[in-house]
């Protein structure tokens, strides 16, 4: 069960990640590139929610290998 959890929140992070990236892709479409700062925060929005997937998925990669242990 730990694994399912860890890989549902991975998937709704990485879900959020593409959204952060979308609006990025349309700020830099914007005339005159839009906002430096939104840019920036946006960029520091996408890093933590790698991380965030990268930590998820590690937990879930643990839990399977407990798991396996036990059978």
């Amino acid at each position: 069960m730990a694994t399912e959890d860890s890989l549902s929140r991975a998937e709704e992070l990485l879900a959020k990640l593409e959204a952060a990236r979308g609006e990025l892709d349309r700020l830099a479409a914007e005339e005159g590139g839009g906002s430096p700062d939104r840019a920036l925060e946006l960029l520091s929005e996408l890093s933590e929610l790698a991380k965030g997937v990268e930590e998820e998925l590690e937990r879930a990669k643990r839990a399977a290998e407990a798991d396996a242990a036990k059978s």
